[in-house]
């Protein structure tokens, strides 16, 4: 496990942890890995927005007790379920967009409106009440390519623009993995000693994988890129083998 030997007194990071790959990484990167300071407290945050992938939770607080948070706090945001019921994750009547579905689309069906503005906002609120400096957002390169607005780098600099303006307490949104492709962030995980077996990832949200929505192909291809075999189970047969050996 790398060593941070960078130490500055009494910082804190508000971590929002969906209990995905992401978000885990994001994680154990702030613990092990930020190069400008050692934060003394984690604080994570996590949020019950009536997701159908609710399981996501339990991995949350896996791995927030791995790392040895200060505190691991879940909101019941749920209300959101009925304000933004055109996603097909707060919509059980929506059916998942797989892959094949969403080529060309700009914005899939899997998009739920304004969620990570809302989820930030909490999380800076949270920052700004236990006295953090730093916001890390999980966002990936492969969620502006899949037309997650919200997970782009413009996202990231208009809303440090607006956190700017606190009169009170400067809190940055951090979003290291935004230039950075499944693979690397995989790569990333494993330096860093995540337990990739407890995080989860489908949209159908079922025990084991389907294999076939947006988040688990972008999970496999990384997995596959980075020549390692994902922990997880899947509905459908991974032929590990065959892929790893291309």
């Amino acid at each position: 496990m790398p060593q941070n030997n960078h130490y500055n007194d009494n910082v804190k990071c508000v971590i929002p942890i969906s209990g995905g790959l992401d978000s885990s990484v994001i994680l154990f990167y702030a613990k092990y890995g930020y190069i400008e300071n050692r934060f003394n407290d984690i604080y994570c945050i996590s949020f019950d927005y009536g997701q159908r992938h609710i399981r996501e939770l339990e991995c949350a607080k896996y791995q927030a007790k791995q790392a040895e948070c200060k505190d691991h706090t879940i909101i019941d945001i749920k209300f959101f379920k009925d304000i933004a019921s055109i996603s097909s994750l707060t919509n059980q009547d929506i059916d998942v967009a797989k892959t094949r579905d969403v080529l060309g689309d700009p914005q899939t069906v899997n998009y739920v409106p304004f969620r990570n503005m809302m989820m930030l906002s909490i999380a800076c609120a949270y920052a700004e009440s236990v006295k953090a400096d730093v916001v890390f957002h999980g966002a990936a390169q492969v969620d502006s390519q899949a037309g997650y607005w919200d997970g782009s780098k413009e996202f990231i600099d208009e809303i440090n623009n607006v956190t700017a303006l606190n009169r009170r307490q400067r809190i940055k949104i951090e979003a290291p993995l935004i230039d950075k492709s499944k693979k690397e962030i995989i790569e990333m995980g494993i330096e860093y000693g995540v337990d990739f077996k407890h995080t989860h990832t489908c949209y159908e949200g079922e025990e084991a994988g389907c294999g076939e929505c947006t988040a688990c192909s972008s999970r496999l291809k990384g997995f596959i890129d980075a020549g390692e075999i994902d922990p997880i189970s899947y509905s459908n047969r991974i032929d590990w083998e065959t892929y790893l050996q291309k």
